[in-house]
């Protein structure tokens, strides 16, 4: 799961995927991290964290790390936030770059319409709850997709 910044969206993908594949019984290794290298080590923006905590789901021990080219060769798949961090990925990844694995999060319940989760980072609480939705939304549709199980 990436982002911008690594303590907004991509945290909280991370941790509502993370705790879905647990639910569904998949022993998956879900991680997040940032094409933008300022916030390295810092926790997860307030607001995700109180979101995600309103949710069930701690987010607390995450800490904000750069994306890197080894990413692409390390990870079976690799979802963007936005287009504008899916060409940060490209760039970073270099030789790298494999275009089957990357996507964005989003083209999981609208497929081919490359929409964004837009950056809650200058917003309210009530932004971080709708990035949350439509993290949820997507998550569940990766679940239904790779481990062809229901959704509660």
């Amino acid at each position: 799961m990436v982002c911008l910044g690594n303590i907004c969206r991509s945290p909280l993908a991370e941790g509502i995927l993370q705790q879905k594949a647990f639910k569904a019984g998949l022993l998956w290794s879900v991680e997040s991290a940032g094409t933008g290298g300022g916030m390295q080590g810092n926790p997860p923006h307030l607001l995700a964290q109180k979101v995600a905590r309103l949710n069930n789901i701690d987010i607390s021990c995450q800490r904000a790390r750069k994306f890197t080219k080894e990413d692409m060769l390390i990870f079976d798949k690799i979802y963007a936030m936005s287009e504008d961090v899916l060409d940060d990925i490209r760039w970073i990844s270099k030789e790298n770059w494999d275009e089957k694995k990357v996507g964005l999060l989003l083209n999981e319940l609208y497929p081919g319409r490359n929409k964004s989760i837009p950056d809650p980072w200058f917003g309210n609480e009530k932004d971080f709850h709708a990035v949350y939705k439509m993290i949820e939304d997507a998550c569940d549709e990766i679940i239904k997709k790779y481990a062809n199980v229901s959704i509660e």
